[in-house]
């Protein structure tokens, strides 16, 4: 890193999500409910969520209080220094509320609009991954890269739905269409940990609409630090519309095919 900020943003990722996967893996209570709810009544938060958020741009305002932030959960400030964190505190929160492993706290900073820092804190996994923009990408120390591409009928490829039902019919559509020319599909339930799942070879791809700049900014960068592309419909950057992340070679064919199906509208 020649960039002497860098380490210092990368250094206050880390511990914002080492506390904040802390305070929901051993905080969470037993009798855990709906706080309120999004884009439907299925899309909930948690005071879990609110608590994690919270703790996590406090302790950045702390260190950093010139920075912005967009937090999932409502933090909004634009700051002064030409740094953004970009937080979801609490990346598949579903799965948190019924116990399941899969979620994770993704933190970003962004300078001047482009992800630098990309840190996700899986604490179910006992994993923490990072990214630093030109430096690689790594499982706690371990480099990641993204698979070998296989030809597309063999490759593993995840994706999420959306919480409001005429979109997730149209989305269960592409799916059902995309199946039979994939090894298979998964869905985890958390767009910041497939994402670093394509990092660290475990899939070979990843896509999903109607992600927001929370869902995409750390997990994203992981990605790309590990080798692999992504993007959105051809030619664009990942977006709500559509996010794709994929080894080379599995990119490409994978979003001509996502592009085809029309997987970038309801």
């Amino acid at each position: 890193m020649t960039d002497p900020l860098l380490p210092e943003l990368l250094d206050l990722a880390l511990e914002a999500a080492r506390r904040a996967g802390e305070l929901l893996r051993d905080g969470r209570p037993a009798d855990l409910g709906v706080a309120a709810t999004k884009s439907s009544p299925i899309d909930v938060v948690t005071e879990m969520d609110i608590a994690a958020e919270k703790l996590i741009t406090g302790f950045l305002a702390e260190h950093r209080p010139e920075d912005g932030f967009l937090g999932e959960e409502g933090a909004s400030t634009a700051g002064t220094s030409g740094v953004r964190w970009v937080i979801d505190p609490l990346d598949g929160t579903v799965n948190y509320l019924y116990g399941l492993p899969t979620w994770a706290v993704s933190i970003a900073a962004e300078r001047d609009g482009e992800a630098v820092v990309g840190v996700v804190a899986a604490p179910m996994r006992r994993e923490t991954y990072r990214a630093v923009l030109g430096g690689g990408a790594y499982a706690d120390d371990k480099p990641l890269r993204c698979r070998p591409a296989p030809p597309l009928d063999q490759a593993l490829v995840s994706t999420g739905f959306n919480y409001v039902t005429a979109v997730r019919a149209h989305q269960a559509d592409v799916a059902q269409r995309l199946i039979p020319r994939l090894r298979d599909i998964r869905r985890s339930g958390s767009a910041a940990v497939d994402l670093c799942d394509v990092a660290a070879g475990r899939l070979d791809g990843y896509y999903e609409r109607g992600l927001n700049p929370w869902d995409l900014a750390a997990g994203a960068l992981i990605a790309r630090e590990a080798g692999a592309l992504t993007g959105g419909r051809p030619g664009q950057r990942p977006s709500y519309d559509l996010a794709v992340a994929a080894s080379p070679g599995v990119f490409e064919p994978l979003q001509a095919l996502l592009e085809e199906f029309g997987a970038w509208h309801d």
